[in-house]
């Protein structure tokens, strides 16, 4: 049996996404033989990690290795600027590239610099963290942050390829493999049900790095992406209903307001479990989801020791967060919601009692 899994990403700009363990050495591949100087962009706690990468990329390429602020103070325009100028200072072209080393902040900031960069260059993203594996490298969405909130600043730039290596995240803590669940689950609902039934039968303490189980979900949660992103690459809608690259947001309304509200000191992935159950509580109030599969929410998120609850900000703080979310169109609210498992939908405009009473069934306080 093979020791690595590809999954090809087809469309205009193919490339492919390795899954499989001690991956390094796979990188001048993706990279090309055109490139002569890689910039590797990493989070700057990774240093032990990116050590490996940055040793198999000086053998064939002029390296530029730059370090990154940790988490979400990488996504920033003085620090996009930094990289920018590094850039300009090492005398790097078209023909040249970026590695990103890290978690989703440096997946979204990297990516964003290789995208602006002389208008976009080449870049291949090795994440470290589970999140970033099934979410943030993979689908060409690059971005940075502003006051006014998360990623509302970016670009639309595909990888020439992602490595997806399981041994990386042995180091990574419970806390944050964890987390990188919630978007693994969410993948669940959305469009695969063998996930959710995997997560639902497995031992929470089987989900480690080095085991079969969590190797499939990885692979299923990519799966599902690839798949979306393949039929709706810039979020424009799909066919026949479907909401298109807009199904991955599953969550994310109320989860990035979450986030900013806790000033992101809230795990993205804990953010998003939140969010979902949250939506599953609001298409059931707006008659299109029943009550088993909103209890189902919680039992998934809740198995794999995600949160499921939320009362840390009054809720109409949350909702003025929410009216300027990417996914809002002028003064209406949309969200994605499920008809079913693997049905989602979008609901534009619920009314605002329903979406107190659904904030109320998460947060336990009626006067929400």
């Amino acid at each position: 049996m093979s020791t690595e899994t590809v999954l090809h990403v087809g469309g205009a700009s193919p490339y492919d996404v390795v899954v499989g363990h001690g991956l390094a050495d796979r990188l001048p591949a993706l990279l090309g033989e055109s490139v002569e100087r890689v910039a590797v962009l990493y989070a700057g706690s990774l240093g032990a990690l990116a050590d490996p990468i940055v040793d198999s990329l000086v053998e064939h390429y002029d390296v530029l290795a730059l370090g990154l602020p940790e988490g979400e103070r990488a996504k920033t325009a003085p620090v996009a600027a930094d990289c920018w100028e590094a850039l300009g200072e090492a005398g790097f072209t078209r023909s040249d590239a970026v590695v990103t080393v890290g978690g989703g902040s440096a997946t979204d900031l990297g990516g964003f610099v290789a995208a602006t960069w002389l208008r976009g260059v080449r870049v291949v993203h090795v994440p470290t963290t589970l999140l970033a594996m099934v979410d943030a490298a993979v689908g060409g969405k690059t971005g940075i942050n502003t006051e006014a909130g998360k990623n509302l600043v970016g670009a639309f730039h595909e990888p020439s390829g992602v490595l997806c290596d399981l041994s990386l995240l042995e180091s990574l803590p419970r806390d944050e493999l964890v987390a990188g669940l919630g978007e693994v689950v969410k993948c669940g609902f959305i469009a695969d049900p063998e996930i959710l039934r995997l997560v639902e039968s497995a031992s929470p303490d089987d989900l480690v790095p080095s085991s079969p189980v969590l190797r499939e979900l990885v692979e299923r949660a990519i799966r599902v992406k690839i798949d979306v992103v393949v039929a709706d690459l810039r979020e424009t809608g799909g066919a026949d209903g479907h909401p298109g690259r807009e199904a991955l947001n599953y969550g994310h309304t109320l989860a990035h307001a979450i986030e900013r509200a806790e000033d992101y000191g809230i795990r993205h992935g804990e953010a998003v479990a939140i969010g979902c159950v949250y939506v599953a509580e609001l298409a059931h109030r707006a008659g299109s989801l029943s009550a088993e599969v909103v209890e189902r929410h919680r039992t998934a998120f809740g198995r794999v020791g995600l949160p499921t609850t939320y009362a840390g900000a009054p809720f109409d703080d949350l909702l003025a967060t929410m009216r300027v979310d990417k996914k809002a169109r002028g003064a209406q609210l949309r969200f994605v919601v499920l008809d079913d498992v693997g049905r989602p939908t979008v609901l534009a405009g619920p009314s605002e009692e329903h979406l107190r009473e659904a904030f109320s069934a998460i947060s336990g306080n009626p006067s929400s």
